[in-house]
């Protein structure tokens, strides 16, 4: 009888571990595939996808920087071409004071009345062009420098106290917005 029970056993237990296999390699199956690596295959796979990404990303930059300086270049050549239309506009009114001069010109026998409006028509001139930032050099009797004079001549000769400075001016220099724009053509004393 013991043997009876003892083969009994032996079935009953055959039965469970065969009834658990199944599912313990059902239950341990997706356990098995959620933390399972990927072949290197796989990863060579998503590798080469990642670089595509990043390439078409790069193209995508390199193309939006391209128009942006596309933009930009033009733009600038738009303000070269068109960035005097503001002074050039202010300069109309003073072209139409100088043609109704000429035209009045001869009409007047008063030469002292035409030196007059001509004169009020060069301080309007003037004036309108220092509100841009147009600055004349006050130079005469100042001491001589490279960074705003173009020396053109010296005179030898002449007292000790005026050596160095600029004694006459040629040439009128300007500036705009306190950069030199034209050098004044000085004299200057040895």
């Amino acid at each position: 009888m013991a043997k009876d029970t003892k083969k009994e056993e032996e079935e009953l237990l055959n039965e469970e571990v065969k009834e658990e296999t199944p599912e313990e390699v059902s239950a341990e199956t997706p356990a098995e595939e959620e933390t399972k690596e990927p072949t290197p295959e796989e990863k060579i796979a998503e590798l080469e996808k990642q670089i595509a990404d990043l390439k078409t990303q790069q193209l995508y930059k390199v193309a939006e920087f391209d128009n942006f300086r596309k933009r930009v270049m033009q733009e600038k050549a738009d303000l070269i071409k068109n960035g005097g239309s503001k002074v050039i506009t202010t300069l109309l009114p003073i072209v139409d004071d100088l043609e109704r001069a000429q035209q009045n010109m001869d009409k007047f026998e008063d030469v002292a009345a035409v030196k007059e409006g001509l004169n009020l028509i060069i301080d309007k001139f003037f004036k309108l062009l220092a509100q841009e930032g147009l600055q004349k050099m006050d130079v005469v009797g100042q001491p001589f420098d490279a960074d705003l004079h173009e020396a053109i001549a010296t005179v030898p000769g002449l007292p000790a106290d005026q050596k160095g400075k600029v004694i006459d001016c040629m040439m009128a220099g300007y500036t705009l917005n306190d950069k030199v724009i034209r050098y004044a053509k000085v004299a200057v004393a040895e």
